[in-house]
């Protein structure tokens, strides 16, 4: 069934993590002359099937049509085909800013904190450090634009890489200063330094010095880090995926306990997105234990982890997690919030009467800092 508007009863709800669906001209438009030839495009194969251009070769992981589905939340029947075209088949609200805006009326939501689609694409397959910024560059105007006149309902993010930390962290303060609230990075790096290392301090410095957050947020990732360790899997590969992509998330978060980082930036906010929020109780439980043994001990914390996540840290959940409502209390209250991923396929439809369902135990003040008033402080939005 295809994605069915539901108004949800609670005034003041914010989508912490919605997408958008950016034109597939939008490098063409925005990226810097000198680089144009190189941009990211969208293409038509042999067979008429639909993939992306990057760097001017074929993606290996977004083709075959795989374009065409990515604005298909709640659509069980969509399938791959000539005919399923990406610029065709953008849901309501997906592409257009003040389409957007009526859906949030629609549905009764506030404002919603906005990533990018394609931009969670190719990342993985581009080496080249300065093509990597400049694309991200090209993204962070267009959303800034996108979100510019729509009186703070629509919050643009940066999409960050630390490819080039001292790039990545320039690019964050150009942002800013042009509507960004905040930067995301994926989980990933192509140089395989955990992102707590010390090379990426710039960048926690920088958002440190902007007051803004920086989160980490799935995307497609290198076939070396993709968390699958099985071969053969065939069609379930993509189940594989979406349910475990968790798995680098966790460990890219884990590294700035680990590594000391948020020890070195104890006023950074970091968080944790579209990886689900209900591990986190047992997550950090695991991570206190290992704490107190001589391996943590080696690890030179100062604090437990649980306590670094209160402090600095917060994680979306989704609307349909059974669990979350026993392990908000216990983790921390403010470090919690929702998203509904709208409009991607990975997720199904009906996170309005699941939220519904989620919220219903929580106290006043939980639910409250849950559906708008934690993400509102993080972000800067009051």
């Amino acid at each position: 069934m295809p994605y069915e508007v539901t108004r949800f009863s609670h005034p003041g709800t914010i989508d912490a993590d919605g997408h958008v669906l950016e034109p597939a001209t939008l490098w063409d438009d925005y990226l810097e002359h000198r680089y144009r030839d190189r941009a990211l495009r969208v293409r038509v194969d042999e067979h008429g099937l639909e993939y992306l251009e990057i760097d001017g070769r074929p993606s290996e992981r977004t083709n075959r049509g795989s374009l065409g589905l990515m604005g298909a939340m709640g659509d069980l029947e969509a399938r791959p085909s000539k005919e399923r075209r990406y610029a065709d088949t953008m849901p309501f609200g997906a592409g257009d800013a003040a389409e957007r805006i009526e859906l949030l009326d629609r549905e009764n939501l506030e404002k919603a904190v906005l990533y990018p689609t394609i931009g969670l694409l190719w990342e993985c397959e581009l080496i080249d450090p300065e093509l990597t910024i400049a694309y991200q560059r090209a993204y962070n105007r267009w959303i800034a634009d996108f979100c510019r006149d729509s009186r703070g309902r629509l919050v643009p993010v940066a999409h960050l890489s630390l490819s080039d930390p001292e790039g990545a962290a320039n690019e964050l303060e150009r942002a800013v200063s042009d509507g960004c609230r905040g930067g995301f990075v994926a989980p990933f790096t192509h140089h395989q330094q955990a992102h707590g290392h010390k090379d990426h301090d710039v960048l926690w410095d920088r958002a440190v010095a902007l007051d803004v957050p920086i989160a980490i947020h799935p995307t497609f990732e290198p076939f070396w880090a993709a968390p699958v360790r099985f071969k053969g899997i065939g069609p379930p590969r993509e189940f594989f995926y979406n349910v475990m992509l968790k798995q680098g998330v966790q460990q890219a978060f884990l590294s700035f306990i680990a590594l000391g980082t948020l020890d070195r930036f104890p006023a950074l906010r970091l968080g944790i997105l579209e990886a689900g929020a209900g591990w986190i109780g047992a997550f950090l439980d695991r991570a206190d234990a290992v704490a107190e043994t001589p391996t943590g001990l080696a690890a030179g914390l100062k604090r437990r982890p649980s306590e670094y996540f209160r402090d600095q840290c917060f994680i979306s959940g989704d609307p349909d997690e059974t669990a979350l409502p026993h392990v908000i209390d216990h983790v921390g209250t403010d470090c919690f919030m929702w998203a509904t991923d709208y409009p991607h396929p990975d997720h199904p439809g009906t996170w309005a009467p699941s939220l519904e369902k989620l919220v219903a135990t929580l106290s006043d003040e939980t639910r409250a800092k849950l559906l708008g008033g934690n993400v509102s402080r993080i972000y800067g939005l009051a």
